[in-house]
């Protein structure tokens, strides 16, 4: 095999694809949502990692640097070295033409590899051209990891610019395709383009829009938008912007049953009006009240927060209540550079519930204290005031809350927590039973076990240690289908079975 030391520029640029997060949601009185957090952050490491061809790439790497006559002179304002390997290489110092064949492979020290059987070029007008297929590699540092194949690829790695026919692949842990690529120094477009976290070849869900542009910002473009299962269209908008290193929702449906909704189908719907202004809908339609759905309007922007919301929303109990409307104030940010938070709110709005009607305010106020690492054991520390008003009754809540939360991940597959809180607020002192305990003083403790890649059991417990007695215990069981997951929870203190099923893209 022949080889060729070449100064050239960078053959792929780095793709910053984002496709639609997923959050897996307990819902509970025990506190298991700690647990969610925890495989999220798992299951984001697992798509992460390394494959075997971008091991051996950073192995080649490091070999060429070591065979270059100066390895630590290289400009980092020129061109990064680059090798050309093929079985049969033809090279016209000339002209500046050059033919590979064969078993072609050409790695950029900075962290690229291409691939094909033949590649031409010419190394003076920095261009190379493939009319097969053309495989991409980049494992180049602060960005995303990128695996690329397409046909009729013609790129200048001098400019930085050029294009390439229909391609697919996968950028960090999302699958792409498109009719067409095109690269630019600053963003890379692609038409007809799709992106997914599911693997199969034809997948569950996908996301399809004509004009895609992907920006170094971490923000994501997308024009004539279309959200897929299978072969149907469940949602579409004329566009799309997404911050990539934001966890979103997904906008795909999904499916549950218990007691108190029956059947039930929920779906989110997100537009973004402005950079730091969106509507959200959360659409929900259920077998025992029916159309059970609302619309907020958010602003988001740094430390600071505020939402407009009208129409229906649940607790973890399933209880109901209606917003006509309210509207809900957050602030939050550390002391300085402490370790010490502080978090302000503020919501007042109309509330319906139960044949009640009322106006309702509450003030809170909010410390923490960022984890302590306490011989592998996290602590959590919180402490509040908060003051509510109801207009129905002129009646005033006011009172501490505060929590203390041990939580320890034994190793990959079991982790556990015990937590102790207090809370004036009750359904007993409250207008209104909703997002609150009967009783103040509560103690939770909770366990998760991953029983192999498809099924995790949780564990939950709640006791009210005012009266010592135990007032829910929850069962879960998490399935992985293919690009799906089925959640299974049955409560024993109340004897309620509830069942979801959701797409997960991860």
């Amino acid at each position: 095999m022949k080889k060729l030391f070449i100064i050239i520029t960078t053959i792929i640029m780095s793709i910053p694809i984002s496709g639609l997060a997923s959050e897996y949601r307990s819902s509970s009185d025990t506190g298991v949502e700690i647990f969610d957090y925890i495989e999220n952050r798992r299951r984001e490491e697992r798509a992460n990692k390394l494959t075997d061809e971008q091991i051996k790439l950073l192995k080649d790497i490091e070999t060429i640097k070591g065979q270059l006559p100066k390895p630590n002179s290289i400009d980092a304002n020129k061109p990064a070295p680059a090798v050309f390997e093929g079985d049969d290489l033809t090279y016209n110092a000339d002209t500046g033409e050059f033919v590979a064949t064969g078993k072609v492979d050409i790695i950029q020290i900075d962290g690229r590899r291409f691939q094909s059987k033949e590649i031409s070029g010419n190394v003076k007008e920095q261009e190379i051209r493939v009319d097969g297929r053309a495989h991409m590699l980049s494992v180049a540092p602060n960005a995303p990891r990128v695996t690329l194949d397409g046909y009729r690829t013609v790129y200048n790695y001098g400019t930085q610019t050029g294009k390439m026919g229909r391609a697919r692949g996968k950028a960090g842990e999302y699958y792409i395709t498109g009719k067409r690529f095109e690269f630019y120094p600053d963003h890379i477009v692609v038409f007809d383009a799709t992106q997914t976290k599911c693997s199969a070849a034809n997948p569950d869900y996908r996301v399809s829009a004509e004009k895609m542009e992907i920006w170094p910002e971490q923000v994501i473009k997308m024009y004539k938008v279309k959200f897929w299962i299978k072969n149907t269209v469940v949602a579409s908008k004329a566009y799309e912007e997404r911050d990539l290193n934001a966890t979103q929702e997904n906008n795909f449906p999904r499916v549950g049953y218990n007691k108190d909704h029956g059947l039930y189908v929920e779906q989110r719907f997100e537009r973004a009006i402005t950079d730091h202004l969106k509507s959200v809908t959360n659409a929900h339609i259920e077998t025992k009240k029916g159309i059970r759905s609302n619309t907020e309007i958010r602003y988001d922007n740094r430390d600071t927060s505020a939402k407009f919301v009208y129409g229906f929303y649940s607790d973890s109990d399933n209880v109901w209540i209606q917003k006509e409307p309210s509207l809900i104030l957050n602030y939050g940010r550390h002391f300085g550079s402490s370790p010490y938070s502080y978090g302000l709110g503020y919501e007042i709005g109309h509330w319906r519930g139960n044949s009640i009607s009322s106006t309702h305010q509450k003030y809170e106020v909010g410390f923490d204290r960022d984890p302590i690492n306490i011989h592998k054991y996290l602590l959590f520390l919180h402490t509040g005031y908060s003051i509510t008003r109801e207009s129905a009754d002129n009646s005033t809540v006011k009172g501490l809350n505060y929590s203390a939360l041990l939580f320890r991940e034994y190793n990959e597959r079991f982790a556990a927590f015990t937590r102790y809180s207090y809370n004036k607020n009750t359904s007993k002192n409250s207008l209104f039973d909703f997002d609150n305990d009967d009783y103040s003083r509560k103690f939770t403790t909770g366990l998760s076990y991953r029983l192999d890649d498809k099924n995790r059991i949780v564990i939950g417990a709640d006791f009210d240690t005012d009266r010592g007695s135990l007032e829910d215990l929850d069962y879960y069981w998490f399935h992985d289908l293919h690009c799906s997951q089925i959640i299974m929870r049955y409560r024993e203190k109340r004897d309620k079975f509830e069942a979801r099923w959701q797409f997960t893209p991860w």
